[in-house]
């Protein structure tokens, strides 16, 4: 059984350090996650769950009528199972139902299945960031959905 929940505790946060872990170079701190948890009215954690178990989740800040996704992760066993689409949707909804229905993101040039994910929930490509990422350098992509750039 698959489920989506914000998470509003830092009682769940090992298995958000271990899919960082397994899903990026440069992971956040238990600090970096418990900072947000403590701003409930700006940050957001979403998961999904399957079976209990959580398997994604995705990180975002709401920026007056916009959110800001900064992590976003599927564990890679779970991948290509449609979670990462689900769970876009269901935060994307989650967010246009109390007021935010635009979107932005930077994701890496070379990371192909994230664009994709991405394009496939209506983000278009509105920008470039250089040199954005380390580990490798790499440029950043800024992604706009619900309009085709900052306001």
């Amino acid at each position: 059984m698959t489920s989506f929940d914000r998470l509003t505790s830092a009682a769940e946060l090992e298995a958000i350090l271990a899919l960082d872990a397994v899903c990026f170079h440069r992971p956040w701190t238990r600090a970096d996650y418990e900072r947000e948890l403590q701003d409930s009215g700006r940050c957001f954690l979403y998961v999904v769950r399957v079976d209990g178990a959580i398997v994604g989740y995705c990180s975002f800040w709401r920026v007056f009528d916009e959110i800001h996704l900064n992590n976003f992760a599927i564990h890679p066993s779970r991948r290509s199972q449609g979670l990462g689409r689900a769970l876009l949707a269901h935060v994307l909804g989650e967010a246009t139902a109390f007021g935010a229905p635009c979107a932005t993101l930077e994701v890496r040039a070379s990371n192909a299945a994230a664009l994709a994910l991405y394009e496939g929930g209506g983000f278009t490509r509105a920008g470039l960031r250089q040199a954005y990422y380390t580990h490798p350098v790499e440029d950043a992509l800024i992604l706009w959905r619900g309009r085709t750039g900052p306001p």
